[in-house]
């Protein structure tokens, strides 16, 4: 019973610390830093070396927390591997998978072999023991991070056969890892237990091998019926992390039954059997999106928890005696990169510029190796936990640098399609409307009424003849170009608004967003299967059908505010103002001394709405929601734009 309180008092207080974690891993994003590099400080700081709220002896007690997480990182890590996505390019991404592994190897374990004298952990053991653990160790190194590769695409929406082959690689080189390491480990178990490399443990490790996969195979038919189940989305996530952990509680019963009944013992790897059943669900299964989508939703809380943990454990006294090593280390495995990629680039038949440039791809490393660490950590006693905390040591530079170099050669081979920099308020309210129909004609001299400049882009010259607006500045464009647009002003511009198909619609607000960075995208709908693509571009989307019922329940809810909204009060007015003059920087809400029938409804800053009172200050760029008299109105526009 006793037990069983400190174990609560534990959990409750590792919940405490979870929760700062996320602050840690939030403040870190500030600077364009890895979240994780801010759960783990916050782990260490928690830890035995720096404040003490945690013992060596209550971080053991949550040791279970950590397989949880292990288990779906494996999940995860076989989720991104999708076979549909990598055959066009199959035979590249093999070339330089197999190329990096080989140089990794051979090169990691070289180098770690040799540095053996210095380590303090590896300097006692004998010459096959050093080579095992370098072997070890070097099989980690082959492990790299789907998820940042996939967070640094989609950041940049880079597309391309640079981009396609990195991503291949990339999620590939987990699946081997766990393989590669599977074997490594059994290899070091082997030697460093003096049990010898003999035929009959080559046999057993392929039985091992074989029974894993076996294994692997029927939980993924368990994560179906999961998926199966009608339930809550949180019941399923809850349900694919017990059976995650479950893959451990086995793997230690077969351990402990075959020590005591017969005369080997024999190790399913939990890794990789988590691994390769979610990679049969992911690829012959018909739960794919729904399966990627839970992982989605559960991977910030089981990141935070694993990542506070691994920091918690941390042994800041033997980073002490390794640092230089691990830097050492770091060194090796970039070399290796970009050795094994010009290898297997050049092998593959891709273009040389790509094969220099490629190995800046390839450097990121976050959760599997991690967890590989981990499991050294554990499986190893004496020397395991050391050598955890070296391999912590090189992961962590390599996810500080790998996003920065992944994006350098992005960019550098011309493969990213990321938003232009917006450009400054002009201090005159330009809009360009494309399409020449009875509505884009309407809303432009609305806008025109409002003050706004318009320009009317027609690309289609039957149009041109069906109406006439002498009143309005109409553009005939027959092509859509970036040349074209910048002559029309497009830079200079703050709003946009599409009104023709959707195909069209989508090639300017692209076009727009790449090459312009316009603010302000509007975009009429026709099919409601486009929405996520506009949405990715920040484009405003209006779907006809739709918002007629939106606004109709509006009108039910909040009559007065629809109606003024929609500018059906003939003396009011809504309007956002960009605050321009510096007089008024830093100045509270309270003291502005605004017209008393004008008020402030929103700010907006750094695209993040605020919740305002008298006390907040506004800062120079500050979007600022008013509402009030239209002349009123006007009055506190030509203050803040001053």
């Amino acid at each position: 019973m006793e037990n069983m309180r400190e174990l609560i008092l534990i959990l409750l207080t590792f919940l405490v610390i979870a929760l700062a974690s996320q602050r840690f891993g939030q403040f870190f994003g500030r600077f364009n830093l890895p979240k994780i590099s801010g759960f783990l400080v916050a782990g260490v700081v928690s830890g035995p070396f720096v404040l003490g709220i945690f013992s060596s002896e209550s971080l053991d007690s949550l040791r279970f927390i950590e397989e949880f997480a292990l288990a779906f990182i494996a999940f995860a890590a076989g989720s991104e591997l999708y076979l549909p996505e990598l055959r066009g390019k199959l035979r590249s991404i093999g070339w330089i998978t197999a190329s990096l592994v080989i140089t990794t190897l051979i090169l990691g374990t070289g180098a770690i072999f040799f540095m053996s004298t210095w380590v303090p952990f590896m300097s006692s053991m004998g010459t096959v023991e050093r080579a095992a653990v370098a072997f070890l160790a070097a099989s980690i190194m082959v492990a790299r991070s789907p998820s940042v590769a996939i967070a640094v695409i989609n950041e940049l929406r880079a597309k391309g056969s640079f981009t396609q082959i990195a991503l291949g690689v990339t999620v590939i080189s987990d699946v081997v890892v766990i393989f590669m390491f599977a074997l490594a480990a059994s290899v070091a178990d082997a030697v460093l237990t003096d049990v010898g490399l003999h035929i009959g443990l080559i046999l057993l490790l392929l039985f091992e091998l074989v029974l894993s996969l076996a294994v692997a195979y029927v939980y993924s038919k368990l994560l179906e019926l999961i998926l199966r189940i009608n339930t809550r989305r949180w019941v399923k996530a809850g349900l694919i992390l017990l059976l995650g952990y479950s893959v451990y509680l086995l793997s230690s019963f077969v351990r402990d039954y075959t020590h005591t009944h017969l005369p080997f013992e024999i190790l399913l790897e939990p890794l990789l059997i988590c691994m390769v059943a979610s990679f049969i669900v992911n690829n012959w299964s018909a739960y794919r999106s729904e399966f990627s989508h839970l992982l989605h939703e559960t991977g910030s809380l089981v990141y935070i928890a694993f990542f506070t943990l691994v920091g918690a454990e941390l042994k800041l006294d033997v980073l002490a005696d390794v640092w230089l090593i691990a830097l050492a280390v770091f060194g090796v495995r970039i070399f290796s990169i970009f050795i094994g990629s010009m290898i297997g680039g050049a092998a593959a038949g891709e273009p040389m510029k790509h094969n220099r440039l490629r190995w800046m791809v390839l450097v990121t490393q976050a959760g599997v190796a991690l967890g590989l660490a981990k499991e050294v950590g554990v499986e190893f006693a004496g020397w395991g936990e050391a050598f955890a905390t070296m391999i912590i040591a090189v992961v962590v530079l390599n996810e500080i640098v790998g996003p920065i170099t992944f994006k350098s050669a992005i960019l550098r081979v011309g493969e990213a399609h990321a938003k232009h920099e917006t450009p400054e308020f002009s201090g005159v309210r330009d809009a360009i409307i494309f399409g020449l129909r009875p509505q884009s004609v309407s809303l432009a001299r609305q806008l025109l009424q409002h003050n706004w400049h318009v320009k009317m882009l027609c690309m289609l010259p039957k149009q041109m003849d069906e109406m006439d607006v002498p009143d309005l500045n109409v553009v005939y464009m027959p092509e859509l170009t970036v040349a074209g647009l910048r002559e029309l002003g497009m830079a200079e511009a703050d709003a946009v608004v599409t009104m023709q198909s959707d195909e069209e619609n989508y090639q300017v607000c692209e076009m727009v967003y790449e090459h312009f960075g316009t603010e302000t995208m509007v975009a009429r709908l026709h099919d409601r299967a486009n929405y996520d693509k506009f949405n990715q571009l920040g484009v405003l989307v209006v779907e006809p059908r739709t918002a007629v019922v939106s606004l109709l329940e509006h009108f039910v809810r909040a009559p007065a505010g629809t109606s003024l909204l929609l500018g059906m009060q003939e003396t009011q007015d809504i309007v956002d103002i960009e605050l321009q003059n510096p007089e008024l920087n830093n100045i509270t809400i309270r003291d502005l001394r605004l017209p008393l029938d004008v008020l402030i409804l929103s700010v907006q800053r750094d695209k993040q709405s605020l919740i305002t009172h008298g006390y907040t200050r506004l800062k120079l760029g500050d979007k600022v929601t008013v509402v009030g008299k239209m002349d009123k109105v006007a009055e506190v526009m030509l203050r803040f734009e001053a």
